[in-house]
C-alpha cells in the first residue's frame, strides 16, 4: 500500500499575501487635457478656464483620476491644480501622470493603510501572478512593510517561491 500524500503547504503555517485581493474596483480615468488646448499645444488661460467652469465634473464620482497632457504642451501647475479643485467633491483620488502611476498612488495608500500586526513572526508569501493590473511598486511597498514585522518573505507561490527576507 502507498503512503499517504500528506500536502505540506496546507498544513504549513505560511501566510500567502495576494496584493489582488486588495485592489480597489472603482473605475480608472485617464482624463488627457490636450483637447482644451488651443491646437493642442497652447494653453489659453480664460479659455482654459470657461472649458473648466462648464464641464460637468460629476460624471467622475467614486473614480480614480489620472490627469494627463498627451501632447508636447508645456502646462502650467495651476492648470493641474484647478482641475483636481473641481474634481476633489467628486473623485476618489486624482494624480498627474500616467494610470500606472494612478495605480502606484492608490497601492500606496491600501499599503500604508494595512495592518500588519496579524503577521507578526510568522513566514509569509506575497503571491506573484496576478489578473489585476498590481503595479510593481506595490510588491516593493508591501515587502518594506513587512520586514518590520514577519519571520520571513518569499515571492510566488507555496511550491515555487523565492525566498526574500529572514529574520535572524
Amino acid at each position: 500500500m502507498a503512503d499517504e500524500i500528506i500536502n505540506r503547504v496546507a498544513n504549513s503555517k505560511l501566510i500567502t499575501i495576494n496584493l489582488e485581493d486588495y485592489y480597489p474596483k472603482e473605475n480608472r480615468v485617464l482624463f488627457d487635457i490636450k483637447d482644451w488646448l488651443y491646437e493642442g499645444f497652447v494653453l489659453r488661460e480664460k479659455d482654459f478656464r470657461d472649458q473648466v467652469a462648464s464641464f460637468d465634473w460629476s460624471q467622475f464620482q467614486d473614480q480614480y483620476i489620472a490627469l494627463t497632457c498627451s501632447s508636447d504642451a508645456i502646462i502650467p501647475g495651476w492648470a493641474y491644480m484647478l482641475l483636481s479643485i473641481q474634481l476633489q467633491p467628486f473623485a476618489k483620488k486624482i494624480v498627474v501622470g500616467s494610470l500606472d502611476n494612478l495605480e502606484t498612488s492608490i497601492y500606496q495608500d491600501v499599503i500604508n493603510q494595512l495592518d500588519v500586526s496579524e503577521f507578526e513572526g510568522k513566514p509569509i508569501i506575497i503571491k506573484g501572478c496576478s489578473n489585476k493590473p498590481v503595479p510593481q511598486n506595490a510588491y516593493i511597498m508591501l515587502a518594506n512593510k513587512l520586514q518590520s514585522v514577519a519571520k520571513s518573505i518569499m515571492y510566488g507561490e507555496a511550491c515555487s517561491s523565492v525566498p526574500l527576507y529572514k529574520n535572524k
